[in-house]
């Protein structure tokens, strides 16, 4: 199951902070050098580099270095355990509110039918 997976933790602690998924949206388009999500970004590089290996940490982000340029890429197979989690919370939630609609059609007064 889903819930025991202890990366889960991690990658949902990952995605909480505002400037780690601004660097995922970012990679979102393709990927980057440490340099190149560092620009926008109103910190120092080497607080970029914290944020980036909470990321890999996490299993979303994958970087490789060639010569002195770190590049990193998303890893979709690591956001999509989340997005399974999330789907099925979402369905049970709405499982649960279909039967309670169905439950109060049918317990609805005869003068409000």
């Amino acid at each position: 199951m889903l819930n025991n997976q202890p990366n889960l933790d991690a990658m949902f602690q990952a995605l909480a902070d505002p400037t780690r998924r601004a660097m995922l949206e970012r990679l979102s388009r393709s990927p980057a050098s440490v340099s190149e999500l560092a620009g926008p970004l109103p910190m120092s590089l080497p607080a970029v580099v914290q944020h980036l290996a909470v990321l890999e940490q996490a299993g979303i982000v994958k970087t490789q270095k060639v010569g002195r340029v770190r590049t990193c890429r998303i890893e979709p197979a690591a956001l999509s355990q989340a997005e399974q989690w999330i789907n099925q919370r979402r369905t049970e939630w709405e499982r649960k509110l279909d039967r309670l609609g169905d439950y109060l059609a049918a317990t609805k007064p005869e003068d409000e039918a």
